[in-house]
């Protein structure tokens, strides 16, 4: 399989605090992965990395054979072509939307990759469809609920087509309903060449927006397996703070028994 992209003994620290370390993982085109872990364990961190937002302070990092280096990224050839491929969806979509319309906000991009207005505007009204938002294009971002907004924020960077999407945390904060349309909606990319990377520690969702999972805990990749293979593992999503271990006395003798972290399983309709 292609590779998309090739991460190699990649450490990155905020102000001397260690936040990546030496942590290595291939990435192929078209899979369907989910970076697990706690809080803290460095998933943002890399999903930015893997972005060129940040650059490691060590190791290396390609991106379909291209080095994405603070060098590289200058070059404005190589800098819009690869913000034309590769789109992250940060967890908090306030960061993301700052237009007055929600049209404005989904025309954004494609206008600072210089478009032609047809073709904008021609994208744009697809997407909005295409997402279930045509209702809201008039609207201003700041008066839609959590899960429209976050609805846009996917929208902004779907617009462009990317052939890889970066989702952080894409249903933090979310209502049931909302949580699965955006599950519904990773779903659909399923067998794509479309390569979907999801930072998450909510469990449930895992077997429905992945095929692979790699396991973060202190800024490395402590497992690597599927879906299945990873959930099974109690003893790992223990060590990653995944799961915790409730302490029950019995009789005078004390049980301990895993469970999620306030999270339940549930069932997609399709």
């Amino acid at each position: 399989m292609a590779s998309t992209f090739e991460v190699q003994d990649v450490s990155f620290s905020y102000e001397a605090i260690p936040a990546i370390r030496g942590l290595t993982l291939h990435i192929g085109e078209g899979d369907r992965v989910a970076l697990l872990g706690a809080n803290g364990s460095g998933k943002s961190t890399l999903l930015r990395i893997l972005d060129a937002l940040y650059f490691p302070s060590a190791g290396t990092v390609t991106f379909k054979g291209d080095a994405l280096t603070e060098k590289h990224l200058q070059q404005e050839e190589f800098l819009l072509s690869f913000r034309r491929r590769v789109a992250l969806v940060f967890p908090n979509p306030d960061v993301q939307l700052f237009n007055p319309t929600v049209f404005d906000e989904i025309a954004y991009g494609p206008l600072q990759l210089q478009w032609s207005k047809e073709d904008v505007i021609r994208r744009v009204d697809e997407t909005l469809e295409f997402m279930s938002i045509s209702h809201l294009r008039d609207r201003p971002p700041y008066r839609l609920s959590g899960g429209e907004k976050k609805r846009v924020a996917l929208a902004s960077v779907l617009v462009l087509d990317p052939e890889v999407l970066l989702l952080d945390e894409p249903t933090a904060t979310l209502d049931p309903k909302s949580q699965s349309q955006v599950v519904d909606l990773i779903q659909q990319w399923k067998g794509t060449a479309r390569t979907v990377i999801t930072a998450t520690h909510q469990l449930e969702i895992v077997e429905d927006i992945a095929d692979r999972v790699f396991v973060l805990e202190a800024g490395t990749v402590i497992a690597e397996g599927t879906p299945a293979e990873i959930l099974s593992n109690t003893d790992l999503l223990l060590r990653a703070n995944l799961i915790h271990a409730h302490r029950h006395s019995h009789d005078g003798v004390v049980h301990s028994h895993p469970h999620l972290h306030g999270h339940s399983r549930h069932e997609h309709e399709h």
